[in-house]
């Protein structure tokens, strides 16, 4: 494990295939709840089916990167993906890159694809993506509450963000269901997304609706295509693994020319 140092901050991360200077690089932007751990290998499959080098980090706050400091606020993921994002980028080298969002992690891609500032950027993956709050989106997280006070998701939690553990799911949890984000919004963000964008939601997905794929398919300014797989929760790339790695990686060939890699994928 390696880290880099943001705004004083260690910001763990790990990297997969060729660096940056032979291929474009994936950049791998985790869920509210996630961490470099959560992706287990599936980056570096994507990496070695691609073609591309991978980049995976961890925020602040999440895995063994350094603890959040203070309460999460309204703007989080526009501070992650207008400061804290590129100076990522600009550490690891990366000048030619494909974002891949989970969750909170897609709406950090598409805030900085619309910023403007987004140069190299050839796509978007957004896996389970959110744009505006939902109903669906506010019982899930109350559920995972319930859960994780009396329940064994704080256990599993703490295998991937150890001290890091209360700060990453309270800090996820109180601020989504603060009533100042109850009209939280991007939606005014997709009109400046020009790169081309793949959206993954999965049908069964506890925490958001296919509204929320449609939404971002009819309002960007780029091409974008969408997936909507059954029998598929909040997390494409672990429940419907050789699926999602298989579409990603064409995806991904097509964005930057390149033979998505030889043989069928399986889960």
């Amino acid at each position: 494990m390696t880290f880099f140092d943001i705004h004083g901050s260690k910001l763990e991360y790990v990297w997969h295939g060729p660096q940056p200077s032979v291929a474009p690089s994936l950049v791998f932007l985790h869920e509210g709840l996630g961490s470099v751990s959560m992706w287990h290998q599936f980056p570096a499959r994507l990496a070695a089916r691609s073609g591309c080098g991978a980049l995976v980090y961890s925020r602040r706050g999440y895995g063994r990167s350094d603890p959040l400091a203070g309460r999460r606020t309204r703007r989080y993921l526009h501070d992650e993906a207008l400061d804290v994002l590129p100076h990522v980028l600009s550490e690891a080298g990366i000048r030619e890159s494909i974002l891949i969002g989970h969750s909170d992690g897609a709406s950090i891609a598409l805030i900085y694809a619309a910023s403007g500032r987004a140069k190299g950027l050839h796509g978007l993956v957004l896996e389970a993506p959110h744009i505006f709050v939902e109903d669906i989106t506010l019982a899930g997280i109350a559920e995972a509450g319930s859960r994780y006070r009396d329940g064994d998701l704080k256990t599993g939690l703490r295998r991937h963000h150890g001290n890091n553990v209360d700060g990453a799911f309270w800090g996820w949890h109180d601020c989504w269901l603060t009533p100042a984000f109850r009209d939280w919004s991007i939606e005014h963000c997709l009109p400046a997304v020009s790169a081309p964008a793949l959206v993954i939601q999965g049908a069964a997905d506890g925490y958001g609706t296919p509204r929320q794929a449609e939404a971002i398919a009819t309002h960007v300014a780029g091409p974008a295509e969408t997936l909507l797989l059954d029998d598929c929760g909040h997390v494409p790339h672990r429940e419907c693994a050789g699926r999602v790695l298989e579409v990603m990686a064409t995806f991904i060939a097509r964005l930057v020319g390149a033979d998505p890699g030889g043989g069928a994928a399986k889960d």
